[in-house]
């Protein structure tokens, strides 16, 4: 790794204080025994701490520079297809519409995918502003924490290191100037998904889930995040819908038929499409050439380009 890139990640992973955890600046320590202070001075206390919470409120979104529209990529449960999604959505973005800037983020920390798919190694440069400059392969610039760490190290931190990350991925890249920044979201709705969310103005969420009743149950719990911050959301995807066998062609449906179409119903979301379970969809990420850039005319990447013009038609018009 190279020294400017290290020292970065190993800021990232500093603690602020001591203690683990940054004090808010209007908060003092407890005082020692205050059971024996009088009630009254205790209630005071804490409506006053409380007032002082209260009036910070949510964090102010402010927009990552030189990003148009950001569009979040997410599922409630791992293992459904989500980064090999998010990265064909990011190349068919690109291929629908070659006057489009396109970028891919990686935030996943605990386990990024985004330099195997999209055949990147190396260790980002940095700018003369002490930005780091992305990774681009197939026209998709691309910042990941995969870039700065060995491929085989484990992540081994705590919620405040991985949210000091985040941060740096989020505000220290030199995107250069992009109409569509598509986030990798890691699975679940914990730190992570809430501090994106309340960070930065996102256009919109696309959900990944199989039809598998133990991946939709986490899907609507995604879906419904999403809303609880007021991030819109596009739609649902269908991954691994169906399997044809490549000799009879007669299809199964492995993970179940139509639970995705069934939850959007209930969610009162659409449908952006379905993605088939087909073996070079597997091979084509593993070998770092998506399916959309190396077999572009195959039933697989039409799905994901057709999904790709749907996400655009239900975005926001940009403000001019």
């Amino acid at each position: 790794m190279g020294a400017p890139a290290w020292r970065w990640a190993l800021r990232a992973a500093r603690f602020p204080l001591g203690g683990g955890g940054r004090r808010d600046p209007g908060c003092r320590p407890a005082a020692p025994f205050a059971d024996s202070a009088p009630s009254g001075s205790r209630d005071e206390a804490l409506r006053d701490r409380r007032a002082r919470i209260m009036s910070r409120g949510l964090p102010k979104q402010k927009p990552i520079e030189g990003v148009e529209q950001v569009v979040v990529v997410a599922s409630g449960k791992g293992g459904v297809g989500k980064s090999t999604t998010a990265v064909n959505l990011a190349l068919a973005l690109a291929a629908n519409d070659s006057a489009k800037e396109v970028g891919l983020l990686d935030a996943d920390i605990y386990g990024p995918s985004i330099p195997k798919m999209m055949n990147l190694k190396g260790n980002p440069e940095l700018t003369p502003r002490n930005l780091m400059r992305p990774l681009k392969n197939y026209g998709i610039a691309c910042m990941s924490m995969g870039f700065l760490i060995e491929e085989t190290a484990p992540i081994v931190w705590r919620g405040l290191m991985v949210m000091s990350a985040v941060e740096k991925l989020l505000r220290q890249v030199d995107w250069g100037q992009l109409d569509y920044l598509v986030i990798d979201m890691p699975p679940g709705t914990g730190d992570v998904q809430l501090s994106v969310s309340q960070n930065i103005p996102i256009a919109g969420a696309v959900i990944i889930s199989t039809p598998q009743d133990m991946a939709l149950l986490d899907a609507r719990k995604g879906a419904e995040m999403f809303r609880k911050v007021h991030v819109p959301v596009l739609g649902l995807i269908q991954n691994m819908s169906v399997f044809q066998c490549p000799k009879c062609k007669h299809e199964t449906h492995i993970f179940g038929a139509d639970g995705v179409r069934d939850l959007a119903k209930t969610l009162g979301l659409d449908i952006l499409g379905d993605i088939p379970l087909h073996v070079n969809i597997r091979e084509t990420c593993d070998s770092g050439q998506p399916v959309v850039i190396s077999q572009p005319q195959s039933d697989a990447a039409k799905a994901y380009l057709k999904i790709a013009k749907e996400i655009v038609r239900r975005l926001p018009v940009p403000p001019a």
